[in-house]
């Protein structure tokens, strides 16, 4: 992203963003990406630097381990590897040994699984394979502690075999030379040391003569003379140079060693960056937890749209000292491009101005925002600010001609993907001939179709803005009673500048006030006291508002309420209404049982008795009694109160029958193949099937007999 000017990252404060980002980072390389993070514009990159942070965000918050070692810093051991004719010795192998334990670390994290979860992170090794080839050769070579292994040539294998053989030899020497010195009562208290490399034993001075050998020094106070006994200085000689071959042996191997694994040290760099990168997108997401920060939706499209959105650093003062933010709602797009925000002095203007740039900058740096769901923001290639007091000691321009040199070169090179920002445009100068300039600069970015926010006390803006399609106006609410600034971003209204109210609510004279009435032109003093008014009406209506949002909020409780307990009806009558059908079953299986059993008797008196006839007449009054007909010669004969079947199709608002339970209700609606009837006082829903249309009969009274 192009900035104007080079300033603007520390007019957002995008610079002390930057700062606590990095306060967060634990090795060099990921300060260092850090401090020189990156504005981006592609919005696949900003997608997926977006998706990494959040991510990580949900591991910090599921309390899921990662690599959390201390990154390295290696960068030295690396260039030096990638030198001809370097040699990297046994501490610095193992700097890359634990180089290397660390990225197969992370390699193992991302399981297949894991990789699918958390795709973007597992990006950072789409292009990257553990080389395990390069640890196995490293262990072959060097102990844990960085000490060539004995193994590692045959020839450094003999030459330390020599050289125990000698140190042992040296040592028993030693022993015995001790034990005559120490006889004579000519050692002194160190008794034996090493100096210029060579094994010494420690005599009484005056005795330095005595004692056949070399003389190495002496001790500062003059007390102690250190010999090389002449027995020893063979054995000496011979120690010394086996360990001079070991040392060429071993710098030999690591020569060889250095030589070898050169070929790696672009996949050894390629490690490193790639653990530096991890720190970078953790030391990210400790930056959102701490700012409550969320991932805003991105398009390719020139829109912003910040819903409770809040200046990060302001909520990070705020949260510090327990004190709320107020949140910005705020949305520009195609019908809205410009912004132009009025209201008192240090009612909060510059700062609303501030968090939107601010979080764009954010935004497209990859970094989480403080902001609530639905927030939508574009990708723009150019962020354009002007704010404070810009004189030019340089070139010897007031605050106006700088203003007006900014605004010259912003016009020059906005476009369609330029988000400006311009505090206190057109200030500086005569209010007329200021205000003026302004309506033309703000035409000419609507021109060419920029997206931006103005402050402004001039009223000819305000107008404006009220009036040109692609502007609009919003204000700072303030409360003019306690004379206090809400911080409040009202989006719709232009805001008064409460000049007078305030001159009134300090207790300045009012013959002070009026003469400064009488200066002001007629205009000017009726649109500010129509702006006033209009504020407080405002107030009214929001406050009215969040009363019915109550009231709403209530009515939709008391629904849901209702709704539960219409559940519990319909179940309960569900209920009822298989024991009724299975009462039902019962009852009729208890009649066939009955008849099957008197069945029975009539076939066995039939098979016995020689009157035929009379079992045939038993056996039809079985089948056949005389209190009822079967249901297919009477039709059925089907339960409920007494009615009169209609014909015609089912009406909403017919009175229906309920084949099934018997029950009775009003057509309410339909839904497909079900329909609701009212119940009593419940709705129920039934099948359209199992309804029938009737008229209720009315019911006689029973007639009481005379006596």
């Amino acid at each position: 992203m192009k900035l104007f000017p080079e300033s603007a990252v520390s007019q957002l404060e995008f610079d002390r963003i930057v700062d606590r980002l990095a306060e967060h980072c634990q090795g060099e390389l990921a300060k260092d990406l850090a401090r020189r993070i990156r504005i981006h514009t592609q919005l696949d990159h900003i997608r997926r630097n977006l998706r990494q942070t959040q991510e990580f965000k949900w591991l910090l918050d599921q309390g899921l381990a990662f690599h959390n070692e201390e990154p390295l810093a290696i960068s030295r051991e690396l260039r030096l590897l990638g030198i001809p004719g370097s040699v990297l010795m046994g501490s610095d192998w193992m700097q890359i040994r634990r180089l290397l334990t660390d990225i197969e670390s992370v390699f193992r994290w991302f399981t297949a699984e894991r990789r699918e979860a958390y795709s973007a992170l597992a990006y950072a090794l789409s292009d990257a394979a553990y080389e395990k080839k390069i640890a196995e050769r490293i262990d072959a070579v060097l102990e844990t502690n960085g000490q060539v292994r004995d193994n590692a040539s045959p020839r450094l294998q003999e030459i330390r075999i020599q050289m125990h053989r000698k140190r042992q030899e040296l040592r028993r020497v030693f022993e015995r030379i001790i034990k005559k010195l120490q006889k004579q009562g000519w050692l002194a208290e160190i008794e034996e040391s090493f100096l210029n490399g060579r094994k010494v034993v420690a005599v009484l001075a005056e005795q330095k003569r005595v004692v056949r050998g070399i003389l190495h020094g002496e001790s500062e106070s003059r007390r102690t003379a250190f010999l090389e006994p002449e027995e020893t200085i063979e054995l000496n000689n011979q120690v010394f140079e086996w360990e001079n071959e070991e040392r060429a042996e071993v710098l030999r191997i690591m020569r060889d060693l250095t030589t070898e694994l050169s070929v790696y040290q672009p996949l050894l760099k390629q490690y490193y960056e790639i653990l530096g990168q991890f720190d970078f997108i953790r030391a990210k997401a400790r930056l959102a937890r701490e700012m409550d920060g969320r991932t805003p939706d991105m398009e390719s499209a020139a829109v912003v749209q910040l819903v409770q959105a809040r200046h990060p650093l302001l909520m990070l003062y705020h949260k510090e000292n327990g004190k709320p933010t107020v949140p910005l709602n705020i949305t520009l797009d195609a019908e809205h491009r410009i912004l132009v925000i009025s209201g008192p002095n240090a009612g909060g203007k510059t700062v609303a101005m501030k968090t939107i740039g601010l979080i764009q900058l954010m935004a497209q740096s990859g970094l989480l925002v403080p902001v609530g769901e639905g927030t939508r923001l574009g990708v723009f290639k150019q962020l354009m600010i002007q704010m404070g007091d810009a004189q030019s000691l340089e070139f010897e321009l007031s605050t106006y001609s700088s203003h007006l040199m900014h605004m010259k070169d912003f016009l020059e090179a906005a476009n369609g993907r330029t988000l400006f920002f311009v505090d206190e445009m057109g200030s500086g100068s005569d209010p007329d001939l200021g205000g003026a300039f302004a309506e033309v600069m703000l035409q000419e970015f609507l021109r060419k179709h920029s997206m931006g926010v103005v402050t402004t006390h001039y009223l000819n803006l305000k107008v404006m803005a009220g009036k040109t399609p692609g502007l609009m106006n919003g204000a700072m609410a303030f409360d003019e009673e306690n004379l206090l600034p809400l911080y409040r971003l009202q989006v719709g209204k232009p805001g008064s500048s409460y000049t007078f109210a305030i001159a009134q609510r300090i207790g300045l004279e009012a013959r002070l006030i009026d003469r400064a009435r009488k200066l002001v032109k007629e205009d000017h003093v009726r649109l500010d006291k129509l702006l006033h008014r209009t504020e407080k009406e405002l107030a009214e209506v929001e406050q009215k508002q969040r009363a019915l949002n109550r009231v709403l909020a209530e009515n939709q409780r008391l629904k849901s309420e209702m709704e539960q307990v219409m559940d519990r009806e319909k179940h309960r009558q569900e209920v009822e209404l298989h024991r009724e059908q299975n009462r039902m079953a019962a009852e009729r299986l208890q009649e066939l049982k009955d008849l099957e059993r008197k069945l029975k008797s009539v076939v066995q008196d039939w098979r016995k008795g020689a009157d035929k006839e009379k079992a045939m007449r038993e056996m039809g009054q079985v089948l056949f009694p005389k209190r009822g007909r079967p249901a297919e010669a009477t039709g059925g004969k089907e339960v409920g109160p007494p009615h009169e079947t209609l014909l015609g199709e089912l009406l909403v608002g017919d009175t229906v029958l309920v084949r099934k339970t018997g029950r009775t209700g009003v057509l309410l609606e339909f839904r497909g193949k079900q329909a609701v009837v009212k119940i009593g006082k419940l709705p129920m829903q039934v099948a359209k099937l199992d309804l029938k249309r009737i008229r209720l009969l009315p019911v006689e009274e029973p007639k009481k007999q005379s006596k």
